[in-house]
Formats: C-alpha cells, sequence, structure tokens
C-alpha cells in the first residue's frame, strides 16, 4: 500500500479543471491564496499535495449548487471530472480527527467549485498500527451469537418509542419465542424518560438470560446507549453488567472522538448506526460517500454498520446500498495487517421479499444482519410468524429456491409475500 493518504472526488466546476484541482491540493495542504515566504520549494516538496489524476467527465449546461460570489455568465458549461489527491502521512500523521479535515474539511466551500463529493478513501498501514479497528468484526459476532453461518435474522423494537420498559420486554418476549437472533433498539430510544435505558436492560435481559439457558441460543440486544462520554461509559457497564454482549451508538451523533473513547473502554460488540447519513450523502454532487465515510469508523472501531436495505423507504438506489455492504466486507489493509472488515446491517422497509435479490447482490455472501421492524412485527400471523418468514426467505435464497414456491411449504414466507409484495 502507498504510504501516501489517497482520495478520490467527483467535481464540477465552471473553471479549467487542471487550476481548480490545483486549488482543491493547495487550500488543503500547504497553500493558501497567495503564495508565502515561508512556502519554500522545500516545504511544498515535503508537504503539498499532489493531484495524481484527472479523469474528465460530461460537461452540463447548469451548476449542480449555487455560486454566489463566483456567478457566471450565461451559457457557462460546467465540467465535471473524477480527481484523485494524495497527501503525505506526514501532514496529519494517524489522526483521524486531522484526516477528516484534510480529505472532507474546507474543500467543500471552495467558490471554484459548483459540485464536489468525496468517494473513496485510501490510508497507509501506519492507520492500521495506530487504530483498533473491530474488537469483534463478523467472525466475534458469530461467536457471540453462536451463529456460524447464514444472516443473523434480526428487528428493531417498534413502535420507535412511546413503549414503557415493560411494554419493552413483552415484545422482546414474543421476538425471542419466535427464534429471534438479533435484536436493537431504534437510534431514536436511547435514554428517554419514558424508557430509560437501565429500567430497559432490567426488563429484558432476565428474559434474554432465562431464553439462553433453555434453548442454548445467543441472542445479542443491541442496546442504544448513545449521549455523552460518561453516560456511554456507564450504560455499557450496565448492560456488561447485566449479560448482554452488544451496545448501540449513532455514530454521526457521537462522532470520532465518543466512538474511541467508546471503543477503548468496551468489553462488548459496538453496533454502528448511521442516523443522519442522508445529511452527508444525498445530493450526488455533495458530502461523501459510503465507501470513504465507513473507512474512518472501521478504523476507529464499530463491529457492524448499517448500509440501509434494497427498496429502502428512503431515497437511497440499490446500487449504493450493495456497495456500501461490498464496502464493509472489503479489507481495509492486506496480511499481516488485520482486515477490519464488519458486518453490514440492513434495514429500513426489509420484509421476506428482499432477500433473493439481497442474496444475489452481495454475491452470496451470508456475513450480515438483517433487520425487519415492520416486516416482522406487522407479520399478519404475529411476530413470531414474522420472524420464521425471514429466515425461511434468506433459507430459499441460499437454496436458489424461487420464494413463492418455497412458501408452499412455508406458510409464513407465503404470508409475508402476501402481504408485504409491492
Amino acid at each position: 500500500m502507498s504510504e501516501r493518504i489517497e482520495a478520490s472526488y467527483l467535481i464540477e466546476t465552471p473553471f479549467d479543471l487542471e487550476r481548480a484541482c490545483d486549488v482543491m491540493a493547495g487550500e488543503q495542504s500547504c497553500g493558501t491564496f497567495t503564495r508565502l515566504a515561508a512556502e519554500t520549494d522545500e516545504l511544498r516538496e515535503q508537504h503539498a499535495a499532489r493531484v495524481e489524476s484527472i479523469e474528465p467527465l460530461e460537461d452540463v449546461d447548469s451548476p449542480s449548487l449555487p455560486m454566489p460570489t463566483r456567478p457566471q455568465p450565461p451559457g457557462t458549461r460546467y465540467r465535471r471530472a473524477r480527481v484523485r489527491l494524495s497527501w503525505p502521512l506526514a501532514n496529519c500523521g494517524t489522526s483521524l480527527a486531522t484526516l477528516m479535515a484534510t480529505v472532507a474539511g474546507n474543500l467543500y466551500e471552495l467558490k471554484e467549485f459548483s459540485g464536489l463529493r468525496l468517494l473513496d478513501l485510501s490510508v497507509p498501514d501506519a492507520f492500521a498500527d495506530a487504530w483498533p479497528g473491530p474488537q469483534f468484526g463478523i467472525q466475534g459476532t458469530r461467536q457471540l451469537t453462536g451463529i456460524d453461518s447464514g444472516p443473523l435474522i434480526g428487528t428493531i423494537i417498534k413502535p420507535s418509542v412511546g413503549l414503557s420498559p415493560t411494554q419493552t420486554a413483552d415484545v422482546v418476549a414474543q421476538l425471542l419465542e419466535g427464534g429471534i437472533d438479533f435484536i436493537k433498539d431504534d437510534e431514536l430510544q436511547a435514554n428517554g424518560p419514558h424508557n430509560p435505558l437501565e429500567a430497559r436492560v432490567d426488563a429484558v435481559m432476565p428474559l434474554v438470560r432465562e431464553h439462553e439457558q433453555r434453548t442454548g441460543r445467543k441472542v445479542m440486544v443491541a442496546f442504544n446507549i448513545s449521549g455523552d462520554l460518561d453516560e456511554m461509559r456507564r450504560h455499557h457497564d450496565y448492560v456488561a453488567a447485566a449479560g448482554g454482549s452488544c451496545v448501540m451508538v449513532a455514530v454521526n451523533a457521537v462522532g470520532l472522538s465518543g466512538v474511541s473513547e467508546l471503543r477503548r473502554h468496551s468489553a462488548l460488540a459496538i453496533h454502528g448506526h448511521r442516523a443522519g447519513w442522508g445529511m452527508l450523502s444525498r445530493h450526488p454532487l455533495l458530502g461523501i460517500d459510503f465507501a470513504a465515510w465507513q473507512v474512518f469508523w472501521r478504523l476507529v472501531g464499530v463491529d457492524h454498520l448499517h448500509v440501509n436495505g434494497l427498496d429502502n423507504k428512503f431515497s437511497e438506489s440499490n446500487d449504493s446500498v450493495t456497495a456500501s455492504a461490498r464496502a464493509c466486507l472489503t479489507p481495509l489493509f492486506q496480511p499481516p495487517r488485520p482486515a477490519h472488515t464488519v458486518m453490514p446491517v440492513f434495514s429500513s422497509n426489509q420484509t421476506a421479499c428482499q432477500a433473493d435479490a439481497t442474496w444475489r447482490a452481495v454475491g452470496g455472501v451470508d456475513d450480515l444482519i438483517v433487520t425487519a421492524g415492520g416486516g416482522i412485527m406487522a407479520h399478519p400471523d404475529g411476530i413470531a410468524a414474522g420472524v420464521r418468514s425471514l429466515r425461511q426467505a434468506w433459507q430459499a435464497a441460499a437454496l436458489g429456491v424461487d420464494a413463492a414456491q418455497y412458501g408452499r411449504e412455508h406458510p409464513e414466507l407465503a404470508r409475508a409475500l402476501e402481504a408485504f409484495a409491492p
């Protein structure tokens, strides 16, 4: 791997491509709006960002983003290109905060651009040595749950908010009886006054422990402990003392430092929720692709990352969801460094209907967590039937059998296909 940090971008500009890219490189390294006496040739040689490549794409006749301080005359063409920049490791060392400021900082505000999006990011092996990465990852999650193969069939406690601890436990009891593998809090439910974390743990974990003693199945529950540092540490310890195996954090809300501190403290798997993702990614000529964003969270130490789901209720395309899942499963580093792969988590409008398409989209990989809220809770024959319908759908996909055909001998799947068909 290169000893330089490398990032690729999609840009749009009314100006000369080479000149615009030089502005990017200068702004994000040792340059500014004018040449300084201290910016010697030697300093530039050691610290300047380099424009490694420019791949011109199409021109368009209107800007994707407004340019109020650089208005252009009528008839201006806006050039698009894929650009790759690199930086010496010496500029930021292995600081993830400085890396973020370098590859996704002030460059978004440059007047030269009517569109700019970070597409991909690769970092030198020094980052593997400096950051812990996932503590459990894919294999550790399988060991914690006792599930050696196949996707983990999971769900989100629904309604997302409004349930009391006792009502939450009632839902969990039905899920356990139905054979669920994984249960998570919604990102909106952390430590609210109507369902505080500790009371929720007290209500849920005795059921989980009793279920394990009775069946030998180690159901993983991801309790949402998103909060300030002291609160997250305290709630992590409470979950651990109750016999839990997983905590969840909204990574964009608690930030790199928050997840980093939790990872240092944690004895449990860390389930990374990406709430707020659309704010960073929805515009095609602004923000950041998942391929670049996920590098930071894998380095800092989450074990699972949400990737949305096929045919979801949000604005993300199936191709984008597929690419995100594959990114989670692609090694960040080559041996002997750790791969830092994490389990992608499919969610959002997931039912038995998407299993076959998802299976094919990820190339038959089963190192996944599939969470269906309404797809389980709203099954016409109840929660347990909803759980079974998801499992049956994935069994059919793995066997290469049409879901409708498989449903002839599996009534829960047949009812789900009927109820949730688009």
